[in-house]
């Protein structure tokens, strides 16, 4: 059966989500998910769902039940990366993340978690070296 890679950054775990996943897949990613947080030490999960192009209700559940999974566990949960087809799918299907924030970006999760950017700011216009 194929799993979906789970990255440990610190205390936050970083799970990215590319394209259709079967429902086994989905299923082993929530008991995978569940066990790391179990495990002791992961304050934060992040789901990055910018690789989905379309959800069906199956996956819209399962994202779902791995932020309320990670909450009752003592985990904050951030989904990051949702294309605005998902999020219309999601609210057609009444699904709603709670207890989850949500982010633009990947970036923009991990600094919700106290990372931080590593790129510079842009120079103005009209200025450089």
């Amino acid at each position: 059966m194929d799993r979906i890679p789970i990255l440990q950054l610190g205390s936050v775990l970083i799970v990215s989500v590319q394209g259709d996943l079967a429902d086994s897949v989905a299923v082993a990613l929530r008991h995978d998910v569940g066990e790391q947080v179990s495990s002791g030490g992961i304050h934060g999960v992040i789901l990055d769902v910018s690789g989905v192009m379309i959800v069906d209700s199956y996956l819209g559940h399962v994202l779902t039940e791995i932020a309320a999974d990670c909450s009752l566990l003592g985990a904050s949960t951030v989904v990051a990366g949702i294309r605005p087809a998902v999020a219309i799918t999601l609210v057609e299907l009444g699904l709603r993340l709670d207890g989850a924030r949500v982010a633009r970006s990947l970036e923009a999760a991990l600094a919700l978690f106290g990372g931080t950017s590593h790129s510079s700011p842009a120079p103005a216009a009209g200025t450089g070296p």
